[in-house]
């Protein structure tokens, strides 16, 4: 809970949050469902198995810090580009997968395990879109949508 907060206030105090509102909102999703873990002490192997999903991210920091520093060698962003793709696939897709799946399938549709489920099925469809824009960043640059992401200077830097 602590990280997310962290995350969302350095967003917040570096003038990013009107091009990073969807990680504001990814966030404050986040710190609802850990503080009702918490609180509860119910569902925290969930809670851990979700905190796996933070480990893509450094992979995805490396990507966006060598975009930002334009590195001569592209071959070192290939390489994460690849190393990137496998890990958002194990520790973001996998793990969301198998909670979302087990949520609707063991878990009480009422309660916290209602707002649970809700925001794990809110989260796979953020997820979903982050790897959609990776991977048509990374692997599909001919789809990307006109200009519509910036460089590192204007607002929309964390998804080019």
């Amino acid at each position: 809970t602590g990280y997310f907060i962290h995350d969302s206030l350095d967003i917040i105090f570096n003038y990013q949050s009107r091009s990073s509102w969807e990680y504001l909102v990814h966030h404050a999703m986040a710190i609802s469902a850990f503080v009702s873990l918490i609180v509860t002490g119910r569902f925290l192997v969930a809670a851990m198995l979700l905190l796996l999903v933070e480990v893509s991210n450094i992979f995805l920091t490396v990507r966006m810090l060598l975009k930002m520093s334009n590195v001569p060698s592209p071959a070192l962003y290939e390489a994460n580009k690849y190393v990137n793709l496998v890990m958002y696939f194990a520790f973001r897709l996998a793990p969301q997968a198998y909670l979302t799946w087990y949520f609707l399938r063991y878990v009480e549709v009422q309660g916290q395990g209602a707002f649970l489920t809700a925001n794990l099925l809110l989260l796979d469809a953020m997820i979903l879109m982050y790897f959609s824009r990776l991977l048509r960043s990374d692997f599909f640059p001919s789809l990307r949508k006109g200009s519509a992401g910036r460089d590192v200077d204007g607002e929309k830097f964390l998804i080019d």
